[in-house]
């Protein structure tokens, strides 16, 4: 079947259609579809954290049984688990889709509600599945996985679905986005290969705080929606400019904070590469966040986002090789 080409969208609608970004084109494809419902875009960070996560256990080896755990892994927290997050959200959201962003599946009528409904529990059921069968891979006594990927959706589930809708409060919402995005993924990886510690478990939820100043981010294109829906983001609550700077504070902060841990537990020159990793992000910041963060939004993403998740695999290397792999 062909694509129908969305008039208002930019030029690259079809790659936008397909990785669910925003100005993405039409398409009658269902399976087209049903990728744009899971946003492979947000996949990315998912998997990096699970690489994360192999790396501060100090314990992967690069064998095809621990690289194929890890590649399923990866499978788990990103397609699945993370596909299944974005059409949740997308479902609960048709409304507000249908003033921010009409040209998305739901709201523009190319996909009926009850395959959705479908898609939600098929990405689920499998994400919970590859879990549960990771955990007899890894022969846990305690089914580690299981219940991570179980956590992870509800919280996805509250995040997105009255009567709690997370999302309507900026600094709830974003947190529980952040730490989805940073600290689960993480900590999948790290109890597949080796032990999740409390110490990283906390460690992760502060990081986590950094992926709340990224998720603010993703609020400045749905300011309209938000505030003819009442969902109180932080762009909607403090304005777009303060927002802004909220979020480029976070995302600074607590990447400096882990800079102190990192030189509290003898990892010097991992501190020293976090904090060469953090300085483009602040330039960028500045070139557009605090600029126009809503026309910028995508370009500062593209642009800051990869320092801060290779300081991301700086950090969890240095951990790995510590002692807080055993506290």
């Amino acid at each position: 079947m062909s694509d129908s080409p969305n008039p208002t969208a930019a030029s690259g609608g079809g790659a936008r259609q397909l990785l669910g970004m925003k100005g993405a084109s039409g398409t009658s494809n269902i399976w087209k579809i049903r990728l744009q419902l899971m946003k492979p875009v947000t996949w990315i960070p998912l998997i990096w954290g699970v690489l994360c996560g192999a790396a501060a256990s100090g314990n992967f080896h690069w064998n095809p049984s621990e690289v194929g755990a890890s590649i399923a892994c990866m499978l788990m927290s990103g397609p699945l688990l993370a596909g299944y997050t974005q059409t949740i959200n997308d479902y609960y959201d048709r409304e507000i889709d249908a003033i921010n962003e009409p040209y998305r599946p739901i709201p523009s009528g190319a996909i009926p509600l009850w395959q959705v409904k479908a898609q939600i529990w098929v990405l689920l059921l499998a994400g919970l599945g590859v879990a549960y069968g990771l955990d007899l891979w890894a022969a846990h006594t305690t089914p580690v996985l299981f219940l991570l990927a179980l956590g992870g959706s509800f919280v996805s589930f509250i995040y997105s679905a009255p009567p709690l809708k997370l999302k309507q409060n900026g600094w709830l919402g974003n947190y529980a986005l952040g730490a989805s995005y940073i600290a689960l993924p993480w900590w999948a990886g790290q109890a597949l290969f080796g032990h999740l510690t409390w110490t990283t478990a906390l460690l992760t939820l502060a990081y986590s705080l950094a992926g709340l100043g990224i998720a603010v981010v993703n609020d400045f294109k749905s300011v309209e929606g938000d505030r003819a829906l009442g969902l109180q983001s932080l762009p909607v609550a403090f304005g777009i400019e303060k927002a802004s700077w909220i979020s480029a504070g976070m995302i600074d902060v607590f990447q400096l904070a882990m800079v102190a841990v990192l030189i509290a537990i003898g990892q010097h020159f991992a501190a020293v590469l976090l904090v060469l990793l953090i300085i483009p992000q602040i330039t960028f910041q500045d070139i557009w966040l605090l600029r126009d963060p809503v026309a910028f939004d995508v370009k500062y993403q593209a642009s800051a986002q990869p320092f801060l998740v290779l300081g991301m695999l700086v950090t969890a290397l240095a951990i790995g090789h510590s002692d807080l792999v055993a506290m």
